[in-house]
C-alpha cells in the first residue's frame, strides 16, 4: 500500500483538476477519499494511503508535481491511408501510471504516430512531469521531431510544430527510437483500438 507524505489539500486539488471525485473521509481521521480506476486513495493530516490493484490510477495525481516519466507511442493504419488508431502508455518507477488508446478516423500511418506522439505528450504534461524520455517505433517520426530528417508534407509539418511545442514545456527530455518489441504496450494498445471497432 503506498503512502504518499504530502499536502491532503494539495493532493485534492489536483485530483479535482484531473476530473476525480472526492468525498469525504468516513471518520473522523479520514480527510477525504477518491477512486479512479483499480485504485481508491484516503486522505489523513499529512499524507495520503493508496490501496487497490492498480495504484498507479490515482499515485501521479497525489504526488507532487515533477518527476521523471518514459512515455511510449505508437499509431497504426490499416491500408495506409485507412481507419487509423494510437495507442500510448506513461510509465515511472510506480510502474504504467497512464495509458490509452482511441480511433482516429482515417489517415496514414505517418499521420497516426504523429497523432499519438501528440496526445502522449499532452497527457504527460497534465501529469506535471519535469523530465520525460519518449519513445517510439517510427524511425521518421523520432528523426523529424528531432531535427535530422525533413518532410514537405504540410500535415506532418504542424504536427512536428506541435510535438515541439509540447517537448519544449518540459525541463528536460529526450526522444528515441526504439524496436516494435520494446514499444509493444503502446503497439498492442493502438492494434486493439482498431481490432475493437
Amino acid at each position: 500500500m503506498p503512502t504518499v507524505e504530502c499536502d491532503p489539500d494539495e493532493a485534492r486539488r489536483r485530483l479535482e483538476a484531473a476530473g476525480v471525485s472526492v468525498s469525504p473521509g468516513n471518520t473522523d481521521h479520514e480527510r477525504w477519499r477518491a477512486e479512479r480506476g483499480d485504485a481508491s486513495a484516503v486522505a489523513y493530516d499529512g499524507k495520503v494511503v493508496v490501496q487497490g490493484s492498480r495504484p498507479t490510477d490515482l499515485l501521479a495525481l497525489i504526488r507532487p508535481k515533477g518527476g521523471r516519466a518514459h512515455v511510449y507511442f505508437d499509431g497504426a493504419s490499416r491500408g495506409n491511408p485507412g481507419p487509423a488508431a494510437i495507442g500510448w502508455a506513461i510509465v515511472t518507477s510506480d510502474g504504467i501510471v497512464a495509458e490509452g488508446s482511441k480511433r482516429i478516423g482515417e489517415t496514414t500511418n505517418n499521420r497516426a504516430e504523429y497523432e499519438a506522439l501528440v496526445e502522449a505528450l499532452s497527457v504527460a504534461a497534465e501529469y506535471g512531469y519535469d523530465e520525460v524520455d519518449v519513445r517510439g517505433d517510427s524511425q521518421l517520426i523520432v528523426k523529424q521531431v528531432r531535427g535530422e530528417w525533413n518532410t514537405n508534407d504540410p500535415g506532418l509539418k504542424e504536427r512536428r510544430v506541435k510535438a515541439r511545442e509540447l517537448l519544449s514545456a518540459f525541463d528536460r527530455w529526450s526522444l528515441e527510437h526504439v524496436p516494435r518489441e520494446i514499444n509493444d504496450r503502446a503497439d498492442s494498445l493502438a492494434n486493439e483500438a482498431l481490432d475493437d471497432a
